[in-house]
């Protein structure tokens, strides 16, 4: 079925100087028979009507300040915040992730990896809240396998936020061990809490570092858990169509 009755779902993939996966998670949008990606370029101002937006990994504008900083001006970035505070689903992938921290989209930041080092690896991640519009084809406790690739996935929050955080459910993911456990050294990149994911209060903005783009095909080593995100975000698609 198609993500309400026959539409085909528009998810913008926005492109920045710098973005590298934009292709990867275009790809990994077009697997999906009710989803077409359209393309959004940092310097647009009109979202052309998507229903949802992705902003994909890479290094956008070199990393230069810190990461997302200077992506976090340009002109596209005032429709986005204005599509969020209209309800719109959004997520940020690895520096998509860092670019909303940064435009304070999401709470946190995103520092230097613990050891000062870029790792490139598959992660295990617990869904702590199956419950999002990004999660809800997950059980709270599964466990998925996604590749991570960055320099800067150490996420960092003041201890108050953190707290009304666990409290509202908004730690979405955590690093852990296959088998669901947690610990300390689980984290690739030494975040805090383990967390790998998170959303805002409102639960329509969500940042990840993982990739799961590049976990959507079953020819590919890591295997097709990284489905989950993208199939629950058509699903949330098709029921806000389906209530207009």
């Amino acid at each position: 079925m198609s993500a309400s009755g026959g539409h085909t779902a528009r998810i913008g993939v926005v492109v920045f100087p710098g973005i590298n996966t934009d292709h990867d998670t275009a790809r990994a949008i077009s697997t999906f028979a009710d989803a077409e990606p359209v393309w959004l370029w940092h310097k647009d101002t009109d979202l052309r009507g998507v229903e949802a937006i992705v902003i994909p990994g890479g290094f956008s504008y070199g990393d230069y300040l810190r990461c997302g900083a200077i992506a976090r001006f340009s002109p596209i970035m005032g429709a986005i915040a204005d599509f969020a505070a209209a309800g719109g689903l959004i997520m940020g992938i690895c520096n998509g992730f860092q670019i909303l921290t940064e435009a304070h989209l999401l709470p946190g930041a995103l520092i230097r990896n613990i050891g000062l080092k870029f790792v490139c690896r598959y992660v295990d991640l617990r869904v702590e809240n199956a419950g999002t519009p990004f999660t809800q084809t997950a059980e709270p406790g599964d466990v998925l396998r996604v590749v991570v690739k960055h320099n800067e996935g150490n996420y960092r929050v003041d201890p108050e936020t953190l707290a009304a955080m666990r409290a509202n459910g908004q730690v979405v993911l955590r690093y852990c061990e296959p088998d669901g456990t947690e610990r300390d050294d689980c984290s690739p990149n030494g975040a805090l809490d383990g967390i790998a994911g998170v959303c805002n209060a409102d639960f329509n903005v969500f940042g990840l570092m993982p990739h799961p783009e590049n976990s959507v095909e079953p020819g590919l080593a890591g295997g097709t858990d990284g489905r989950v995100f993208f199939q629950s975000i058509l699903n949330e698609v098709r029921d806000m169509a389906a209530a207009r």
